[in-house]
């Protein structure tokens, strides 16, 4: 785009947007005549995609404002009405984290549907986001809507749509509602406090927190009884997010002692103060938990990331260090703790017919895990839009759905909600760890007592900053080579290769992968003949080129060893991070 059509998307900006803050923004940027952000800021609009939308928070058209919030509801709203039979009778349920602008983008989706005469549901406080994903469904709407970020960065917000199933839309919803959004850009005249205050628009708090612990106990506690008694002291943050008092409920449902508070940490900040980044797996991300930990003597720390979805935990060990578990090992430890609950509490089920999913990245020890236990095993592609989506479809077809995870510290218990959540998932631990405890095991003593049975898996999951889209579109031409793929990685022979952004597994008789395609991400898988699965991806929602290397073995420090030097080698021959300018993170 040229400066000159800028300036007229531009022009067209200040006709709509009655935002008084992004509107002086714009006004200065055109009277400075700045070129480079003219562009950068109305060259092209923020896209709407399975994860909805996601950028920061600035005026134009690339960003999440006002604006495009409206623009984004009048679309969604417009689908729905086409898509969904007695849309306005079922409504909407929406939600809004403790991000700066997160209640008022909130409120103008509301307003949005009122206008339409839309039943809404909007809640009333700080909202952790799997809650909108139960919601939905609890109310019976059409969608649900959240307005979050995760855990990204703090001038950063988001706009998370749920279909009336609760999980996350996938395809073919995101491009209509994407088209619908492009044929509504002009505002419809609505007055947002009228609006926000008419017999359309419910607080639905008090009868959601009813429905959802009274679920949550049902589901996924398994020993409320003795929780009471729980000795192990467990010290929690919510990472400047929401989860304080939605994770404190859940103790109290479980019967579990109250949580220990990091001080520092435990309010909502929308700048996150104490951190970095608000993202629990980022190292260091536990560090003021840790300590909070040592002063109280707990050796528990539980996390919650600022939109209370995911979950992180660590415990000090006895030689008094820390270990910080990842997301594949929280993930082994809930998988087997669920299933060894549900069936004790089940003993005629048959373990067939029981469901455990996780994502194409995560580790293919829980595969290993249901061969064993004689449990239905699948992977999906990453994101828990695929999860949530494909449990459904399993217990539609008769399937026990018992637990699903993603290495990126995303668990979901049951089918309470068929989102990832760290609120129930939290509590889930923390009564896991109790029992344990009055078994004389630590977690980490479960965990080795799981490598033990279905043998030893380590992963090497990480990822290099690339900021510019070509740079990891040409990344990934020259890993594919126009169909030549690579035969060895440094020293290490590659059997099969599958690469989901072109639609090829050679591992298939027809070549064809049996996981679905997407011309629009990034994503090849190589196996070694050593049984290495490496695992390239360019992330969905951040300015990332992540990793995912897993080896397993009887012998830790040598699938330790043989690791790092897969990893070494993908890194030094298919990434090439100072060719390509790929930035390591900070810590």
């Amino acid at each position: 785009m040229d400066l000159q059509k800028a300036l007229a998307q531009a022009e067209q900006w200040l006709k709509w947007d009655k935002n008084p803050e992004t509107r002086a923004e714009v006004e200065k940027i055109v009277a400075s005549n700045d070129e480079k952000e003219l562009i950068k800021r109305f060259g092209q609009r923020i896209s709407f995609g399975t994860a909805g939308l996601r950028g920061t928070m600035q005026a134009g058209w690339s960003a999440m404002n006002d604006l495009t919030v409206i623009q984004a509801s009048q679309g969604l709203c417009v689908y729905l009405e086409k898509m969904v039979e007695n849309f306005k009778s079922k409504g909407v349920f929406i939600g809004y984290d403790g991000r700066h602008h997160s209640r008022t983008f909130a409120e103008l989706t509301a307003a949005t549907f009122a206008s339409r005469g839309a039943t809404v549901y909007l809640m009333q406080r700080l909202t952790a986001t799997p809650l909108v994903s139960f919601g939905t469904t609890a109310f019976g709407c059409a969608a649900g809507v959240m307005v979050t970020a995760s855990h990204n960065p703090a001038a950063d917000n988001g706009y998370k749509v749920y279909w009336t199933n609760g999980a996350q839309i996938v395809s073919p919803h995101d491009k209509g509602i994407a088209t619908e959004i492009d044929a509504n850009l002009a505002p419809w005249p609505i007055d947002v406090p009228a609006l926000l205050k008419s017999a359309l628009v419910h607080d639905p708090v008090e009868e959601l927190i009813r429905k959802y612990y009274a679920a949550i106990l049902s589901k996924c506690c398994y020993h409320r009884a003795e929780n009471a008694a729980a000795k192990v002291p467990v010290v929690f943050t919510p990472m400047h997010g929401v989860g304080k008092e939605w994770t404190a409920r859940a103790f109290e449902t479980f019967g579990l002692p109250p949580y220990i508070p990091v001080p520092e940490q435990i309010e909502p900040d929308a700048d996150f103060p104490t951190v970095s980044f608000p993202n629990p797996e980022e190292k260091g991300a536990l560090d003021c938990a840790m300590r909070t930990a040592d002063r109280n003597n707990a050796r528990l720390v539980i996390a919650n990331d600022p939109d209370a979805d995911r979950l992180a935990a660590a415990e000090r060990q006895p030689d008094g260090k820390w270990k910080v578990f990842n997301g594949n090992e929280i993930g082994i430890l809930l998988a087997h703790w669920c299933w060894s609950q549900y069936k004790a509490a089940h003993p005629d089920v048959v373990p067939g017919k029981c469901s455990v999913l996780n994502s194409t990245v995560s580790s293919k020890m829980l595969r290993a895990m249901a061969e064993k236990e004689g449990l239905y095993y699948e992977e999906t592609l990453t994101g828990f839009k695929w999860l949530g989506n494909r449990a459904q479809q399993l217990e539609q077809n008769g399937y026990t759905f018992i637990f699903a995870f993603e290495e990126a510290i995303g668990f979901m218990v049951s089918d309470v909600c068929l989102d990832k959540d760290g609120v129930r998932g939290a509590a889930v631990f923390a009564e896991m760890a109790n029992y344990l405890d009055r078994q004389g095991q630590l977690c980490s003593g479960y965990l080795q007592s799981l490598y033990d049975k279905y043998g030893y898996f380590e992963t090497n999951n990480r990822y290099f900053f690339c900021y510019d889209p070509v740079t990891l579109d040409r990344i990934f031409a020259e890993i594919r080579n126009n169909g030549q793929y690579c035969t060895h990685v440094g020293a290490f022979k590659v059997k099969h290769i599958r690469d989901l952004t072109v639609g090829y597994d050679d591992s298939q008789p027809d070549k064809q992968p049996l996981l679905p395609v997407s011309k629009s991400t990034q994503m090849v898988t190589f196996t070694f003949d050593n049984g290495c699965v490496a695992t390239l991806r360019g992330s969905g929602t951040e300015p990332k080129l992540k990793y995912y290397v897993e080896f397993s073995g009887q012998d830790p420090a040598t699938v330790h060893r043989v690791l790092n030097e897969i990893v070494d080698a993908v890194i030094a021959q298919l990434l090439q991070p100072e060719k390509n300018g790929l930035l390591k993170p900070t810590d």
